[in-house]
């Protein structure tokens, strides 16, 4: 059963059910139906769990085991900031499916969840977009900072460079195309993979508020 199969059953069984059901009963009948729903959305941050899982031990052998230093500092402190982000997802998954584990009362907890899930799914945004200067930044200091190592100098010193306008329009423009690359994916995976049950779950709450 798809996405609007389900609103469809859901809204047609709600409008001639509705009367004369109990608030057990009405919340036994939508527990039914955003169980599935619920269930998506749990099995995504299941999803992203083990994604952020095997991202951890790949950045954290490039850190341990790439002959370059730069390369060892940079995946090391991106696989310390994806331990935090795998934490948050285990925390978000366990309160998740609490919620859902709880028979009444239905609205309250499908408001709770909602809300959970938006606000994880606004700050995963914000904090991917923070992340692409950032990692542009870091990546290119640590590479003219090994560079200079490299040639005997002691660290890497601006004065040690030549600063050319098409060098700087070049990475101007590399650094704008990936924002806007990252920024229009990043909200078409996140509707994707959390967004468009949310609406649902929404849905859910207004028939019942009805």
């Amino acid at each position: 059963m798809d996405l609007d199969e389900l609103k469809h059953q859901l809204r047609n069984k709600l409008a001639t059910d509705h009367a004369g059901m109990s608030d057990a009963d009405i919340a036994a009948l939508l527990t039914k139906k955003t169980d599935s729903v619920i269930g998506r959305i749990k099995r995504n941050l299941r999803i992203e769990i083990i994604c952020s899982i095997a991202v951890i031990l790949g950045f954290g052998a490039v850190g341990i085991f790439s002959g370059y230093s730069s390369l060892r500092i940079y995946f090391s402190v991106f696989a310390v900031v994806c331990i935090f982000f795998l934490i948050l997802l285990i925390y978000l998954l366990r309160r998740t499916t609490r919620l859902s584990s709880t028979a009444l009362p239905v609205r309250g907890n499908l408001q709770t969840i909602v809300h959970i899930i938006e606000e994880f799914t606004k700050r995963y945004f914000q904090f991917t977009m923070a992340l692409v200067p950032i990692c542009f930044v870091f990546s290119l200091w640590l590479g003219l900072s090994e560079k200079q190592q490299d040639a005997g100098g002691n660290g890497f010193d601006f004065r040690h460079y030549i600063v050319r306008w098409q060098a700087v329009s070049l990475l101007v423009a590399y650094m704008a195309a990936l924002g806007v690359g990252v920024y229009f994916f990043t909200k078409w995976y996140l509707k994707k993979q959390f967004g468009r049950y949310v609406g649902l779950l929404k849905e859910c709450i207004k028939e019942l508020g009805e």
